[in-house]
């Protein structure tokens, strides 16, 4: 009965399955029965056990196999590992037998049934995988229009897909370089286009067979090799997004792109700008997804800038300047740190060294020969080096991941050419220039009509060239001829609340500037005592300032008295450290200084004392500023920055929601002080939403999950609970910084922290929580259609057919902009328990983004998400920032 294997631990294998038979007495009619029917059965599938062993052992491979860790088609199952199961079975079942389920006790019992399981009927085709429907989470809320995205509809064939199939060679071979021969000497039958990766074939069609024999000569020895093609599934969308996002990529590689990173540039269409010696290459940013409205490639619009300028050519600059002498460190700061792009492979390297030691005459070992860079250049590309005394650059390439126990590779140098490498990007002085982000912004920042141009042009060049064209058709799909039309909703403009009772109504372009600075605030809170230090050259302008000030905070509510003015002979950063040192009494509510210019040595200085030291509000002025008649509008800004820091309020909106907490959060990590990962924590503490908590707290070195959530919400709490006299009943996160890849982790690390904060709080406490994710580095773009494309209205939302298919998520566009395309914000819920109507948590969102005070108008992000980033280490912990 077990087949023709005997002696050893086959024999041993048939006492204990005879002693479990005799054990298991009301089970033995039907294993004997199921037996009989095993004798008549064909062979286990391909990848069950097979050999001498066939018939029980081989299905008892199968169902151990099953419950293995890992894909058990794949993993073969012999007589030993069968009896080891067997003990360890039988050991384990002796004292919890009784307590144990049957299915889970008696490995007999599970035998049985697989057997019995099994069917003499032919196998019917097995049935596609159907993706789960949507979840569907739509407001109603707002004015409907008619709208556009950069999203393309793939069409699929529903009579191709992705077919996956088990592929086995008999006998078995170990090359997998042969596995790829065999299998492309068959491709009569198989076709061109397939993925096999030496195990798991995919095709995109279906073979007339179920299980396909075809036969194959080895070219190692002239060998007859039968390959078993077995069909397993056809997968569903939802498994095959990673396939075409790779399918794109070769798509891109057949156009002729330039990937640099995750875009794709054309370089046949690179716009020169001469004058800045300046280059930009227009590109392609895609990404293949299963939405709510079906498979849909989002493709952006993409810029590259080029200087068209050699490493080389700085190095020689810097080498006949001034500083001559010191010009290994000078280029050093100039060059170590950017990426430069080779121009004989199109490949972008970042710089880590510069060796001043080595030369293209240095020899390396290539196929166990010497040869000299200079002479690799000329044989590999036909180049030849100009100036063969260049000092090299050095790249060093990241090392691969290794396995846990596995000892750490060293990284591999590449050394790069100076005069073959061009630098990219912009240096810090170029974005400083206003002529020249002017002149780039004309060519990188394109209006919607100039993007959706781009957009059908990337689709014809797909579409029509034949070897993309003919990609997309074998695997059974097809680029709509335009993008997808939506339907939006455009929420009702806020009504703006100010001081004495006034109310305004937003604009449709959600800005109020000039309200702003008519109306008296909502909040005011008077300059008493205040100190003004400032360096003698600017008296002049200091006392214009002090005028102006006194006259527009009295407009808008709030009553400025005459500062201490602390005069300095010179503008040393000493000079201003030892001036607010004795200028800071406990009775002073402000302080604010005058520089000269920009200095980050100075700044650092005042802040090192205004935040360390003794902590105080300062404001920090540039006196060239305060020149021209634009002293009146930039003062009255002033004014505002400084009563929000003094505790003040500039204007709210209604807050529907009562006992609702709003908390933000975000992680930064410091590139500049390696080992620093910090974490910004805000909420609010009045029912207005106008006054916040706030903290930094500091974590794991490079830690993007918050650790720290735990003690900064608990202190939170108690906080709105002094303003207040109870905890909140509802509470809002909005967490910023976090990529599709740790939504998961999120949801399991940081919502369980915040969960047991709230059980610490007392028992009966359970409040209502959303935690919401908010992503605003997206490449998602939406339009409104009117006369041709447009920016949408602030207040647009879209939450159906671009949203994720499996997520409760929307997009809103919170703000106007005046140059090129507005940038919609995403936001994923990714814990819920408010029960609240998609509408609430969007209207909210959106009147979220009213509330941030430096700007008298919408933000791209709610004001929590946006205020955090401002959270000082040393500030009053209810001050606004």
């Amino acid at each position: 009965m077990l087949g023709r294997g005997c002696g050893g631990r086959g024999e041993r294998l048939k006492e204990m399955i005879a002693q479990m038979q005799a054990e298991e007495n009301q089970k033995k009619a039907a294993a004997e029965a199921a037996l009989a029917v095993t004798q008549q059965t064909s062979p286990p599938k391909v990848g069950a056990f097979v050999g001498r062993g066939r018939g029980m052992l081989g299905i008892l491979s199968q169902q151990l196999a099953a419950e293995q860790p890992g894909p058990s088609q794949t993993r073969s199952f012999g007589r030993g590992m069968a009896m080891k199961s067997l003990l360890s079975a039988s050991e384990s079942q002796q004292p919890v037998q009784q307590q144990a389920s049957a299915s889970e006790s008696r490995p007999l019992q599970r035998l049985t049934e697989s057997v019995e399981s099994l069917s003499l009927q032919p196998r019917a085709k097995p049935v596609p995988v159907v993706d789960r429907p949507p979840e569907v989470h739509l407001g109603e809320a707002g004015t409907s229009v008619t709208m556009s995205a950069n999203y393309i509809r793939l069409q699929c064939d529903p009579d191709k897909g992705m077919f996956e199939y088990f592929v086995r060679f008999i006998p078995e071979v170990d090359n997998v370089r042969l596995k790829y021969e065999l299998i492309s000497s068959k491709k009569d039958i198989l076709g061109d286009t397939r993925t096999f990766d030496g195990q798991t074939l995919y095709l995109p069609y279906l073979l007339k067979e179920e299980v396909t024999i075809l036969d194959a000569v080895s070219r190692l020895d002239q060998s007859r090799i039968k390959i078993e093609i077995t069909f397993q599934r056809k997968r569903s969308l939802g498994e095959c997004v990673h396939f075409y996002n790779v399918l794109f990529k070769r798509i891109m590689h057949m156009l002729n792109f330039i990937r640099f990173g995750r875009n794709n540039f054309n370089p046949k269409e690179a716009v020169s700008i001469p004058e800045y010696r300046l280059e930009v290459w227009p590109g392609f940013v895609t990404a293949v997804e299963n939405h709510e409205g079906g498979l849909l490639i989002c493709c952006d619009v993409s810029s590259r800038v080029l200087r068209k300028v050699t490493a080389y050519q700085i190095i020689q600059d810097i080498a006949h300047g001034r500083d001559a002498g010191n010009y290994k460190e000078l280029a050093l700061a100039a060059i170590v740190g950017n990426s430069v792009m080779t121009d004989y492979n199109k490949k972008l390297y970042r710089v880590d060294d510069i060796d001043f030691d080595m030369t293209p005459k240095t020899t390396f070992k290539k196929n166990g020969e010497d040869i000299s860079f200079m002479d690799y250049y000329k044989n590999a590309y036909g180049i030849e080096i100009k100036d063969p005394h260049q000092p090299m650059l050095i790249h060093r390439e990241k090392a691969s991941k290794q396995s846990p126990g596995q000892a750490q590779e060293e990284p591999k140098l590449i050394a790069l050419i100076p005069e073959l490498s061009n630098m990219t990007g912009l240096t810090d002085a170029m974005r400083s220039d206003f002529h020249i982000m002017k002149r780039l912004n004309m060519v990188t920042s394109l209006p919607p009509n100039l993007r959706q141009a781009k957009l059908k042009k990337f689709i014809h060049i797909v579409t029509e060239t034949p070897e993309t064209c003919g990609l997309l058709r074998n695997w059974g799909l097809k680029l709509e001829a335009h993008s997808i039309e939506l339907t939006g909703r455009v929420l009702d403009p806020e009504k703006i609340i100010f001081g004495d009772r006034k109310i305004t109504r937003g604009s449709d372009i959600a800005d109020w500037k000039r309200e702003a600075g008519d109306f008296q605030m909502l909040s005011a809170v008077d300059l008493k005592k205040w100190v003004v230090v400032y360096s003698r050259k600017d008296q002049q302008i200091a006392d214009t300032f002090i005028a102006t000030m006194k006259k527009v905070a009295q407009r808008v509510g709030m009553m400025v008295a005459t500062p201490n003015c602390h005069v300095l002979n010179s503008d040393k950063p000493s000079d201003y450290v030892s001036a607010l040192r004795s200028t800071i009494k406990p009775d002073i509510q402000i302080v604010v200084v005058m520089f000269q210019s920009r200095r980050e040595d100075r700044y650092a200085a005042v802040k090192q004392v205004c935040l360390v030291e003794n902590p105080i509000p300062s404001q920090v002025l540039i006196a060239s500023k305060l020149k021209g008649n634009k002293v009146t509008a930039i003062t009255q800004k002033i004014a505002l920055q400084m009563n929000c820091k003094l505790g003040g309020t500039l204007w709210g909106v209604k807050i529907p929601f009562a006992d609702t907490m709003i908390c933000g959060l975000d992680s930064y990590h410091d590139p500049s002080r390696r080992g620093c990962s910090w974490v910004g924590f805000i909420a609010s503490v009045n029912k207005e939403v106008t006054r916040w908590y706030s903290q930094v707290l500091q974590q794991a070195p490079g830690q993007e999950l918050v650790d720290v959530l735990q003690p900064a919400l608990s202190t939170a709490l108690n906080a709105f609970h002094t303003e207040n006299g109870k905890y909140p009943l509802k509470i809002i996160f909005y967490r910023d910084g976090v990529g599709d890849g740790q939504l998961k982790l999120v949801r399991e690390h940081e919502v369980p922290q915040l969960l047991a904060v709230l059980k610490n709080v007392h028992s009966n406490y359970e409040p209502k929580i959303a935690y919401v994710i908010v992503q605003k580095r997206i490449n998602t773009r939406l339009f409104t259609m009117r006369r041709e494309e447009e920016n949408p209205l602030p207040g647009t939302v879209m939450d159906h057919t671009i949203t994720r298919r499996h997520y409760y998520d929307f997009f809103i566009v919170s703000q106007h902009v005046t140059q090129g395309t507005v940038a919609p914000t995403h936001y994923l819920v990714i814990f819920d328990t408010t029960n609240w109507k998609p509408d609430y948590l969007q209207i909210l969102t959106y009147k979220m983004c009213h509330l941030y005070y430096n700007w008298p108008g919408t933000v791209r992000v709610p004001a929590p998400t946006q205020l955090r980033r401002y959270c000082d280490l040393i500030e009053n912990q209810l001050e606004l920032h």
